[in-house]
Order: structure tokens, then sequence, then C-alpha cells
């Protein structure tokens, strides 16, 4: 399984972003996936999660009701759109996959290569 993160930028506060994460491979309807991000000097952080049917997902409280993870099986592809973008929100973004729904980085078998997103004032 390989992924494929795009669509960071940079941004101005209150703008907004989509992630797109292509995923390799014939059952990615099997895999949960998430997005995690990490700031410089922080640990990874859980951002959002959906489960393979894309009927559950999960956020972080510091990204409920701005960001909205959602995925199209037929295109292998996971999003992250973003709106209401803060300072706060830069880090490089990853998106992963794994069989179990989870929150936790540590989980996640694999992992894509990460975009950097940049919100300025």
């Amino acid at each position: 399984v390989q992924l494929q993160a795009s669509g960071g930028g940079l941004v101005e506060a209150g703008g907004s972003l989509r992630l797109s994460c292509v995923v390799s491979g014939r059952t990615f309807r099997g895999y949960a996936m998430g997005w995690f991000r990490q700031a410089p000097g922080k640990e990874r952080e859980f951002v959002a999660a959906v489960t393979g049917s894309g009927l559950n997902t999960v956020y972080a409280d510091s990204v409920k009701g701005r960001f909205t993870i959602s995925r199209d099986n037929a295109k292998n592809t996971v999003y992250l759109q973003m709106d209401s973008l803060k300072i706060e929100d830069t880090a490089v973004y990853y998106c992963a996959a794994d069989r179990s729904f989870t929150i936790i980085p540590r989980d996640y078998a694999y992992w894509g290569q990460g975009t950097q997103v940049t919100v300025s004032s």
C-alpha cells in the first residue's frame, strides 16, 4: 500500500485548502484512513479519520467544525477539506491507512510522505 498526499500550500488565515491522498492497491475500501499533522518541535497529532465505507468519521477537537474528511472509494482517494484556517494549523500533514479505525498514530501501518500547510496572518 502506497500513499501520496498533495494539496498543501500557503494560505492566509481564514482561507481554505483541500488536501488529497491517493492510495495504491485494490483494497482501498478495506482501510480506514486518517489525517495527522506535525508542527516543528511538536509530536505528530491526530486530525481526522474515516472508516472504509466513509460512513463514520472522527475529528480532533481543535479542527471540529472547520475540517471535513471524506473519501471516494472509486478513486482510491481520501480528502481533507480545511476551512477557516488558523495560524496554529500550520504543520506538515500526513495521510495514513490501516485496517483498524483509530486515532492513534502508532496504530497506522501505512503513511504518505506529508504535505506542508502554512497559514499566514
